[in-house]
């Protein structure tokens, strides 16, 4: 069985963009019962010199709206950065899944070996074969945000584990 480039990140990128928003409503149901600002996850970190929480939430929505885009040809949302509580935050996930929804599989599948050119870091890019562009810069930057993500909410106390990460609100 062969599976195809949209199949490999489209409903892959879309599921863990739906369990990042869940684990957010987790971290607000979780202030609420503690009662404290849910907003003061916005700037935790695990170590000085990392970025805060809501960067882990823009460069999740940003890798892959981006470079779904870049692979499907299609111009990517911009978003200006300015989200500076968990409900804007949430938006920007629910944006980046509404226009996620948007791009045809047609647009993506048999750009496997197409050469993407892409930034990295402030002033340097990178080429990949599209396949290995999905499966080997956008996913796996997309888990470690939403990873990193999880940890920060983890580690302030919010009852989130395995399940939330890997199945959002579509527990049984």
């Amino acid at each position: 069985m062969t599976i195809s480039l949209s199949q490999t990140c489209l409903p892959v990128c879309a599921a863990m963009l739906g369990h990042l928003g869940h684990l957010l409503d987790k971290a607000r149901t979780d202030a609420q019962a503690r009662g404290f600002d849910v907003n003061v996850h916005i700037t935790e970190r695990l170590a000085p010199d990392m970025l805060p929480f809501k960067n882990q939430i823009f460069i999740a929505c940003d890798v892959v709206k981006n470079g779904i885009a870049r692979v499907a040809g299609m111009e990517a949302p911009k978003y200006d950065d300015s989200e500076s509580t968990i409900e804007d935050l949430q938006a920007r996930i629910h944006k980046t899944l509404a226009w996620l929804a948007t791009v045809p599989a047609s647009a993506i599948d048999g750009r496997e070996e197409q050469s993407f050119t892409f930034p990295v870091g402030k002033t340097g890019s990178h080429t990949m074969r599209g396949q290995d562009y999905v499966t080997m810069w956008i996913l796996p930057n997309m888990y470690f945000h939403i990873t990193t993500a999880y940890n920060l909410l983890r580690s302030s106390g919010v009852p989130v584990g395995k399940r939330d990460y890997l199945m959002g609100a579509n527990q049984p």
